[in-house]
């Protein structure tokens, strides 16, 4: 690109990237290796829970209930299967009793009992066949899991008259962990090769192809130190390293595949490969940092929540924008200035194109030159048409029915999940899914019993268990008539709190712990969505100058996350497709799911929605034509944007192949949102809402104007005045020159179209 006074200067932050780039890439190598060093064994010290709220009562009184009554909280659980036999037939119940005695022994298990030895019907499934022995293993996830490990093999399987299998909550997130490492290493076996074939079909040259790929696994690595280095001062879900992977890729992918094209047109046009960095920089890397700022701020959204599964998130992909628009802008650079014209090297496409005319530079007619006139033209058809198509794929969301992470996020043949669906289907009352209730301060034995009574009338209770005192403390356990989250045990936990007592009382339980994080999350949703819609307004604001885009840009963002959340209710929840995708509907969707899609979709909508701005704004500035404007970015972009939602979709399907059904959901979800966002809302809907707005689009007060001269960033720098178009070069260049670059001004998915 040729400037109107000459050619572009080369500033200093090109010079700081670019003076020694053999030295800047062996630093790169050296540190990415410390990377690998320091966050080698991340995954072990991840945690599988976090969906509570730390500062909920429910919270308050499991640990208290851990604390002093040990008994009341098991987490490990023994199925023991008679066979054909009765579970009170004496050989059955002399080797039960062998059983609970050895695990009773154990070191790190405490609070064992067991049907024999307790004769609790609960314990006792309703066709006599099988029984439950229960306790307690003690310490941390990382210590329980150890301790799972040790003694699992020594219990699980026959034993004289009886078999056994290994459940329970400790048993579930254990297996839960297990199963993502696994899973996330066969997603990086299949994103890594495909997204690696579809960059070379986008850029042809093999090098050029490299190049994302790179920057994607540096900034990988570096987020697994960083969350190895959280792990010192906080809890980190292993669910956030599916997102490391799914976002360093793809973030790495869009941010390449921005400089590296234009970095290619710049060539095209004559530049020095020093003077094409600094242009490039100049344009496009000010949009790759517009872009990281945006999906970092979506991500920063979920710090504002108490759980620290969504908190893991916000760490992992902040952690991972950066370094990955970082890598961007630093590394390529610098492996570009070396490349120089060797970035076309390899280029695989040559053998398609034998015998086939290259497009003349600058025609007119290209797709979606001639997509955008046609959605321009007809306006308002594709504005309500569009608009009621994603209202319309949204509505199965209305219905949506929260409920928590249990051991149906694991396969049907998981055995923690064998064990649970067992004791939900064959014993009374849901053993383990009950509420309890902590009793604090002095109190009479009539005291306790007038309680009891109240509790026990009301009419979502089953059974009233207890109490048990030590001390000035007591609990009850409450058995609910229904499920154990279903809606009749959440109803009951507020009936449960408002009961009066002589005494402090505290509820816990699943149904609880449910009640207590939808609150949290309710509570802080307003504060979250304000956080991201006041920045996302702002930094559009300071990309385009415009009151009127910031506002659009933020609508059409969230109508295109729509779609996202009808499919999750319509397949997750109501089981749609689930024997198609391999997986067993809870009929609900976990509390925190839909906030952490919504900050994760957000943002990736965003990184699109700069890309797609910033040319056109660039466009405007030369020019002042509004539609040639929105025509000539989606021309410009449209290629690039659907190449990249292609690859990062590709990658979040990959995830989506887990076998743990919330990462699943988040993988197909995101992949979804991503794909309706690059092919409906910057395709269709962006110019036809641009196009009915007209050149009000660019309004802004006067004090904003100045606002922006004087603080405003866009990707075209040191633009010529409106109107200049005449006496100044493109900035884009001529994109379908040799072949060598984007393959045409469409931005290239050609040969994947």
């Amino acid at each position: 690109m040729s400037e109107v006074n000459g050619p572009p200067r080369v500033g200093g932050w090109t010079r700081f990237v670019t003076a020694r780039p053999r030295l800047s890439l062996l630093a790169a190598l050296v540190l990415t290796a410390l990377a690998v060093l320091a966050g080698s064994g991340v995954a072990d010290r991840l945690g599988s829970g976090g969906w509570e709220d730390p500062a909920a009562d429910s919270t308050y009184a499991t640990q208290a209930l851990e604390r002093e009554f040990p008994d009341s909280q098991p987490n490990l659980l023994l199925l023991v299967d008679a066979g054909g036999a009765s579970v009170d037939d004496p050989a059955v119940a002399a080797e039960a009793n062998r059983l609970t005695a050895r695990l009773a022994a154990e070191k790190g298990v405490t609070g064992v009992g067991s049907y024999w030895t307790a004769k609790s019907p609960a314990l006792r499934a309703e066709d006599g066949h099988e029984a439950l022995i229960a306790a307690r293993i003690t310490g941390d996830e990382k210590r329980m899991g150890e301790t799972l490990d040790r003694i699992a093999p020594s219990f699980r399987g026959t034993h004289g008259p009886v078999a056994v299998e290994i459940g329970g909550m400790v048993a579930v997130r254990h297996e839960m962990q297990t199963t993502i490492q696994e899973d996330l290493v066969r997603a990086e076996m299949i994103a890594l090769p495909i997204t690696l074939l579809l960059l070379v079909m986008v850029f042809g040259s093999a090098i050029a192809a490299l190049l994302p790929l790179g920057i994607g696994i540096v900034a990988i690595l570096g987020t697994n130190a960083v969350l190895r280095g959280l792990t010192e001062f906080t809890d980190v879900s292993v669910f956030a390293m599916n997102l490391t992977t799914a976002l360093g890729l793809g973030l790495a992918v869009d941010y390449a595949l921005f400089i590296v094209r234009r970095f290619r047109e710049e060539l095209a046009t004559g530049a020095d490969p020093t003077t094409a960095v600094a242009t490039t920089l100049r344009t496009a890397g000010r949009t790759v940092l517009f872009s990281a700022l945006t999906v970092a701020v979506s991500l920063a959204a979920m710090l504002v929540f108490p759980q620290y599964f969504l908190r893991s998130f916000a760490y992992a992909g902040i952690a991972v924008v950066l370094l990955a628009a970082a890598a961007a802008l630093i590394l390529l650079p610098a492996a570009l200035v070396l490349l120089g014209e060797r970035v076309n090297s390899l280029d695989l496409r040559r053998l398609l194109r034998r015998g086939r005319p290259v497009r003349a530079s600058g025609e007119e007619g290209t797709a979606w030159a001639r997509a955008a006139t046609l959605v321009m033209r007809r306006a308002p058809l594709f504005a309500v048409a569009t608009t009621t198509v994603l209202i319309v794929l949204g509505l199965p969301f209305l219905g949506v029915k929260f409920g928590t992470a249990d051991d149906r996020q694991l396969p049907s043949t998981a055995e923690s999940h064998v064990v649970q669906q067992h004791i939900r289907d064959g014993f009374p009352g849901s053993p383990g899914g009950g509420l309890e209730v902590l009793a604090e301060g002095k109190a009479t034995e009539a005291q306790y019993t007038a309680y009891k009574e109240r509790v026990a009338a009301l009419p979502e209770v089953r059974r009233v268990d207890g109490p048990l005192v030590k001390g000035d403390s007591a609990y009850f356990t409450v058995q609910p008539e229904g499920e154990a989250v279903d809606a009749g045990a959440q109803r009951l936990v507020g009936e449960l709190r408002a009961t009066k007592a002589p005494f402090d009382t505290k509820v816990t339980g699943t149904a609880a712990v449910l009640v207590d994080s939808k609150h949290a999350i309710g509570e802080r949703l307003p504060w979250a969505a304000a956080f991201i819609a006041i920045v996302t307004l702002l930094l559009v604001f300071l990309l385009t100058g415009s009151v009127l885009i910031p506002v659009q840009a933020v609508l059409l963002n969230a109508l295109s996350l729509t779609a996202m959340f009808g499919a999750v209710v319509w397949v997750f929840q109501d089981g749609h497709l689930s024997g198609l995708l391999g997986f067993t509907s809870p009929g609900s969707i976990e509390t925190t799911l839909p906030v952490l899609m919504f900050c994760v979709a957000f943002g990736l909508s965003m990184d699109y929605g700069v890309f797609l701005l910033s040319r056109i704004k660039e466009e405007y500035d030369r020019t002042g034509d509004h539609e040639q404007s929105v025509r000539h970015g989606l021309q410009r972009t449209g290629g690039l944007i659907t190449a990249a939602a292609v690859i990062l979709a590709v990658v979040m399907i990959a995830i989506g192949a887990s076998r743990v059904t919330n990462t699943k959901m988040l993988g197909l979800g995101i992949a979804l949102a991503v794909l309706m966002d690059a092919m409906i809302i910057r395709s269709l809907l962006v110019p036809a809402v641009m196009r009915l707005t007209g050149r009000a689009t660019w309004w802004a007060p006067r004090a904003l104007r100045r606002l922006h001269e004087r603080f405003g960033l866009s990707e075209g720098g040191e633009n010529p005045p409106r109107g200049a178009g005449n006496c100044a070069t493109s900035h884009d260049g001529p994109a379908e020159t040799n072949g060598e670059g984007m393959a045409d001004a469409s931005g290239g998915l050609r040969s994947i179209r």
